[in-house]
């Protein structure tokens, strides 16, 4: 492992005024977002939409830092034949992939899941590596009860979750790949932010435990949180203030400093929730981490609509739009005249 290699390549990730593109949707999931424009997801239909997410200027250079990709788009060509990764790179943007297996049910803990992939991952980070990726993602998720339920999370779901992100995290360092760990509380559900804080810092607590117990190097590493909201049900919603200064303190908290920097996950906030959430931060607080986005719908819903299986001009420019939104949050400067401008 060359630690001052992952450093570097953890710092690109973070530069500032920009941020990540996740476009690591799954078969199904992006067959769900083209049905809402009425297009039929094949291979070639999944590759010019994300060509064409890539190919937009200036929002590649300016504003994007990273793409998290899937298995299928890492393969793919552009149509002119160029491999995908090769568009990225040469954007300024470094590729990455994910390479979790998704969220199954956990034995013995009704209503939990648990993150699987690790079968195999030593073999598939090294292809990976040989094919272009320097960064990769693993998703936890953790789920809050409803109805004032605090039987869940349980410890034992935590647990097993933190300790799968760390030994992900160890095969990534030894592979020469930056993980980004994403220990995601769920928004989902009726419980309040005061709870969302409760169960995030002791997630970040257990995920920091884990990493130093299995030898992460932290300096070549990003972490990937929710941010401290109320769930999507609850009648009382936080101002984006609050959400601001509550999210800072638990991961001003739980967080060593170390950590080359953190990405934000959007987490079913609204384009603009998560801009204006993302730009209190950063305009309010001074944090020994750089805060930026690593944001997948929240970038993504606007061009796919503009998009709209055709139009090429319309879907970029509207992804300039919200990469700019983005990129001006991460720098603490975004208004809400900005979006009206745009």
């Amino acid at each position: 492992m060359d630690l001052e290699q992952l450093n570097d390549i953890a710092n690109r990730m973070v530069a500032h005024g920009q941020g990540i593109l996740a476009a690591d949707e799954s078969t199904g999931t992006i067959k769900k977002r083209f049905d809402t424009i009425g297009i039929e997801s094949t291979q070639d239909s999944r590759r010019d939409w994300r060509e064409m997410l890539f190919r937009t200027q200036p929002a590649m250079n300016d504003c994007i830092s990273g793409v998290i990709l899937y298995d299928e788009t890492i393969r793919q060509k552009a149509a002119d034949g160029t491999p995908l990764v090769e568009l990225i790179a040469a954007s300024g943007a470094v590729p990455g992939i994910k390479v979790d297996t998704g969220a199954k049910d956990l034995a013995g803990a009704p209503g939990e899941k648990v993150t699987e992939g690790l079968d195999g991952l030593r073999d598939r980070l090294n292809e990976y590596h040989q094919i272009g990726a320097r960064f990769a993602k693993w998703r936890a998720v953790i789920d809050i009860g409803r109805e004032g339920d605090d039987s869940i999370p349980s410890p034992y779901c935590v647990d097993v979750n933190m300790h799968a992100l760390a030994r992900y995290a160890a095969l990534c360092q030894e592979a020469g790949i930056v993980p980004i760990v994403e220990p995601e509380v769920l928004m989902d559900g009726d419980h309040g932010i005061e709870r969302c804080y409760e169960v995030t810092e002791y997630g970040l607590k257990a995920l920091y435990k884990a990493l130093y117990d299995q030898g992460v190097e932290l300096e070549g590493t990003i972490l990937k949180p929710n941010m401290i909201i109320a769930g999507k049900t609850c009648a009382d919603q936080a101002s984006v203030e609050e959400v601001a200064d509550m999210t800072v303190q638990c991961l001003a908290n739980c967080v060593p400093a170390a950590v080359p920097g953190i990405a934000f996950l959007s987490g079913g906030q609204s384009d603009e929730e998560a801009t204006a959430h993302l730009n209190a931060m950063n305009a309010a607080y001074d944090l020994p981490w750089p805060l930026t986005f690593s944001y997948g719908r929240a970038l993504q819903a606007a061009p796919l609509k503009a998009w709209g299986g055709q139009n090429v001009e319309a879907g970029q420019a509207a992804f300039n739009h919200r990469a700019r939104m983005n990129s001006l949050a991460a720098k603490g400067e975004w208004n809400a005249e900005l979006e009206k401008a745009g």
